[in-house]
């Protein structure tokens, strides 16, 4: 990419007229472009030796494009946000599918009526899957914790097959002392739909998703730095910063750090296997230390003569990747939202940046609209 150097001094950046945006992944690289776009000059670092984040994919050494930090899989109801980043890339449909292994056979997931049959020898049709999940949910009020998202869905075996140590393993705690909104982002369904998403637009970027970042950053008003830490920049050489990093890490940890749950990603070729597994991912809620197996063919759709997976080991230690959503971890985070609100000439924005567990589509979302806020206060004053 033209505009991605290695090295610099502060005083080529020393014009305060100069936005610095820490990270390069969806957060940053919106707001960059977006400031770009609008004339303003922009200097981008990552402390990775990379861009586009956790999104970061490439060739292995085997040809297979693969993503380094695990799937990411694109889907999104905002024409806006699917409009955006259809600037910087083709696309190629795409409907993700997953199946979840109970006691050594696959299962449609999310569950929907294919999965009842299947796993109780069954013949229920929409209205009858519906009268199953009625008769067996436990009625929870009012609905607090995953746990009680779940049992007030599909009852308790279920939540035991598909659920319960699926969580223990993902979150390192239990359904009951994670908030709601883990298990809600899962549905339910009474028909036969199993797709993993139902969103208008589902496609993966054609050519993978660090080329489509590359198009997103190469402009004129925009310098990239990588293997760069925000600690070693000068920030007062430039006008404002666009922080997209932890924000107790940005305060020192002032008042401790917030919990994030990490990954170890275990990546694998298999030469001469041209499908592993019928569908993109594999859950695995009960057996082995990991979650799940994706299988990167299924989501590019590259011909290959070998397939290439990831299996993912959730674990405490590590790169933070998601923050794990609870009462006292929110209350922690408001602390540190309320220093982020009286610290003045700083935008935070992105997943870790509001210690908010966004899919890709609100990240750019987030991204948009804080660009639009800077943007219209640059230009008030």
């Amino acid at each position: 990419m033209n505009h991605v150097r290695n090295a610099h001094s502060a005083e080529e950046y020393s014009m305060t007229s100069t936005t610095l945006i820490v990270g390069a992944g969806f957060a940053g690289s919106v707001v960059a472009r977006e400031l770009a776009d609008a004339g303003r000059k922009v200097h981008i670092i990552d402390r990775r030796p990379h861009i586009a984040g956790n999104a970061f994919d490439e060739a292995d050494a085997h040809g297979v494009l693969v993503h380094r930090y695990g799937p990411h899989i694109f889907h999104t109801n905002s024409e806006k946000v699917w409009a955006f980043l259809s600037r910087f890339t083709e696309w190629c449909p795409y409907e993700h599918r997953v199946l979840g292994v109970v006691d050594g056979r696959h299962y449609p997931f999310p569950i929907n009526r294919d999965t009842l049959n299947q796993l109780y020898g069954l013949d229920l049709d929409e209205t009858g899957a519906a009268a199953f999940f009625e008769r067996v949910r436990e009625p929870r009020e009012p609905v607090r914790s995953s746990e009680d998202v779940v049992l007030n869905s599909v009852g308790r075996d279920l939540y035991e097959k598909f659920f319960l140590n699926y969580t223990r393993k993902q979150w390192g705690m239990e359904p009951s002392q994670l908030k709601a909104g883990v298990a809600a982002r899962i549905p339910v369904r009474t028909n036969s739909d199993d797709r993993y998403f139902t969103d208008t637009f589902q496609a993966m970027p054609l050519h993978g998703y660090t080329r489509m970042f590359e198009a997103m950053l190469d402009h004129p008003n925009i310098t990239v730095e990588t293997g760069v830490d925000f600690a070693d920049v000068d920030r007062t050489a430039f006008g404002h910063v666009v922080y997209t990093g932890p924000i107790d890490a940005y305060f020192g940890h002032r008042f401790g750090a917030l919990p994030y749950r990490s990954l170890r990603f275990e990546h694998e070729h298999l030469p001469g296997v041209a499908q592993f597994q019928p569908v993109g991912t594999v859950n695995y809620p009960n057996d082995h230390a990991y979650t799940r197996i994706t299988e990167f063919k299924h989501l590019t759709g590259q011909p290959h003569t070998g397939t290439s997976i990831v299996r993912e080991y959730p674990q405490a230690e590590g790169d933070p990747y998601y923050p794990i959503p609870s009462d006292a971890n929110e209350a922690l985070f408001k602390r540190y939202q309320a220093l982020a609100d009286a610290e003045p000439g700083v935008t935070f924005v992105g997943r870790l940046a509001e210690y908010r567990y966004y899919n890709m589509d609100q990240v750019v979302g987030a991204a948009l609209a804080a660009a639009g806020k800077l943007l219209t206060q640059q230009s008030a004053r």
